[in-house]
């Protein structure tokens, strides 16, 4: 296993929400001398010559570095990925009871392969609202329950002998997670040690939306009584470890590999990056890109454009930055799968550890023209490297990513990605050497654009 397989595995079994994915990024980038500065404060005359990070609302960070001779105008190479996946996430009012079990009421969120929930070994993670009971002194602390609680089981087959022809469940009241039972709940304050005081009970904000042994659960994680806790963000996740598998140890099964792959190696780049380039090097991870990125954290918020209005804040030097930048738009490939080798237009199959996979789509669906591809190419050159082309057949939708949104800001855009089985299921399969891979394109792109820029002509 090599060095950055190990290290992903780190960082994804540490990630099961955006906003611990967040705080691992920052971790790391704090580790390697990036500054954290805020968008809240005043920057001017404060940015100089250094490697900088900041976060909006936990759930994306912007990672830079400015070079020596940096003035107003430079250009930024980019490299762009998301850091949501599709999940389910708890209802603001998710207490259920039937048929004497404790239910928790969730939302689907992305395009999730959902069945691939049922009969998993799930708990909750993502952040939740504290304060005091005196009213003052609010913030919000990441929490991750490591123990399985919640689990929605499959119908046996004894009770739907045509399940296996042409399965097919509801969304909104088959899939429902069961938490335990009534009869423990009732008997929760004689048998269990961490439940509700009654006091609490009577007085918890947030204790008549939600079972009060979810609250109980996490006054344990927080330390604090149930007065204290005032709302909460709180996503299911596979309690099952990332792992290194295949016969040769080849493959990486683990969820959340679409994107948080990408999203490390960016971060990892950008850290292991030596600091000749003449641009601004950055690393963005956006969020809710599984639902459109119409977001404050999304690639079509402010997160670009403002980087680039604060850095060259005059409208002829955001013009010429402009002009200079480049994103490479990072996000997972399809693929081939064996069993469904139809599923791709003939010449165009990506293999797992075969190298960084190009995306084109002539309806734009894909940012990817000639001169990126051609950059890609160059760059990957440099390590020694493959690359693999993916274009989706003519009877089939093509999917997206935040590389159209960006280049409608006039950035010259790229997609590529890294081959993958499984996209959006629960758990999904990728290459082992692929890290790697991914990982020296991106440290080239930081290290070598501006010189293969410089050697392009193209008005």
């Amino acid at each position: 296993m090599s060095e950055a397989a190990k290290r992903f595995l780190s960082f994804v079994n540490q990630s099961p929400t955006p906003f611990h994915a967040v705080a691992q990024a920052a971790s790391r980038l704090e580790q390697a001398g990036f500054r954290k500065i805020k968008e809240t404060d005043a920057w001017d005359g404060d940015i100089k010559e250094g490697k900088y990070y900041y976060t909006r609302n936990q759930s994306s960070i912007m990672a830079f570095t400015i070079p020596k001779n940096w003035r107003p105008g430079t250009g930024l190479s980019i490299v762009a990925t998301h850091i949501d996946s599709p999940n389910l996430r708890i209802r603001p009012i998710s207490k259920k009871t039937k048929d004497g079990y404790l239910q928790v009421g969730v939302e689907t969120y992305g395009g999730g392969l959902w069945h691939t929930w049922l009969d998993r070994d799930l708990s909750i993670a993502g952040r939740v609202i504290l304060g005091s009971s005196q009213g003052s002194n609010y913030h919000s602390k990441l929490i991750k329950i490591d123990r399985p609680i919640l689990r929605i089981p499959n119908l046996a087959i004894h009770l739907d002998r045509t399940v296996n022809d042409n399965f097919k469940f509801n969304k909104e009241t088959e899939m429902v997670p069961i938490l335990g039972l009534v009869s423990a709940q009732l008997n929760a304050s004689k048998n269990s040690e961490s439940a509700l005081k009654d006091g609490d009970i009577q007085s918890s904000t947030a204790i008549q939306d939600h079972h009060p042994e979810l609250i109980s659960l996490l006054c344990e994680e927080t330390g604090l009584s149930a007065d204290d806790i005032y709302d909460f963000e709180l996503h299911l996740y596979d309690t099952q470890l990332s792992t290194i598998g295949g016969i040769h140890n080849e493959f990486i099964f683990s969820p959340r590999l679409d994107n948080q792959l990408s999203s490390f190696c960016a971060v990892d780049s950008l850290i292991a990056a030596s600091s000749g380039s003449a641009n601004v090097n950055v690393a963005a991870l956006f969020n809710h890109e599984e639902i459109g990125s119409v977001s404050t954290t999304g690639a079509e918020s402010s997160l670009i454009p403002s980087l680039i209005s604060r850095l060259s804040p005059s409208p002829a030097a955001e013009a010429e930055s402009i002009a200079k930048s480049f994103v490479i738009s990072a996000d997972m490939g399809h693929a081939i799968h064996p069993n469904y080798a139809s599923k791709h237009e003939d010449q165009h199959k990506p293999k797992m550890n075969g190298g960084i996979v190009v995306k084109t789509n002539a309806k734009q669906r894909y940012a990817s023209d000639a001169i990126g591809t051609f950059l890609i190419r160059k760059l990957v050159s440099k390590k020694g490297g493959k690359i693999q082309q993916f274009e989706v057949r003519n009877d089939m939708a093509c999917g997206s990513t935040v590389g159209p949104m960006l280049s409608k800001l006039g950035l010259r855009t790229v997609d590529v990605g890294m081959a993958q089985l499984a996209m959006h299921s629960i758990r999904e399969t990728c290459g082992s050497q692929d890290v790697q891979a991914y990982i020296d394109l991106f440290t080239a792109f930081f290290e070598d654009f501006t010189t293969f820029d410089t050697q392009l002509s193209v008005d």
